[in-house]
């Protein structure tokens, strides 16, 4: 949220400056001066902050897929232990179940005994 929040304020800030720049030119000299073109100052600025945004984009994005990978990759094995740890309570209260009916036949044995 912060993020969005923090892209939000830049994105108008930026828009700001464009819109406020739109009048003033700049002569653009391409390489080794064959080429020159005149243009308003906020379109190479609008370029330049674009063009960072996708390669911040490209440079990113393998991280977050790994992210999401790892993240699903241990999901999986939340469930299969929490699958597990079920598996091993329902064993657990048979064996409890098993030794206290044991027990009450013993006790129940000494009493006719005696």
């Amino acid at each position: 949220m912060t993020r969005l929040i923090l892209v939000g304020t830049l994105v108008l800030l930026s828009l700001a400056f464009f819109l406020q720049n739109q009048e003033q030119e700049v002569t653009l000299r391409y390489f080794f001066g064959l080429l020159e073109a005149s243009t308003p100052i906020y379109k190479p600025i609008m370029a330049g902050f674009v063009i960072g945004l996708l390669v911040a984009a490209i440079l990113l994005f393998p991280p977050w897929v790994r992210g999401r990978i790892d993240l699903r990759r241990k999901t999986k094995a939340l469930q299969e232990a929490e699958v597990n740890l079920e598996r091993l309570r329902q064993s657990l209260e048979k064996m409890s179940e098993r030794t206290q009916g044991s027990t009450q036949m013993e006790s129940s044995r000494n009493l006719v005994d005696e």
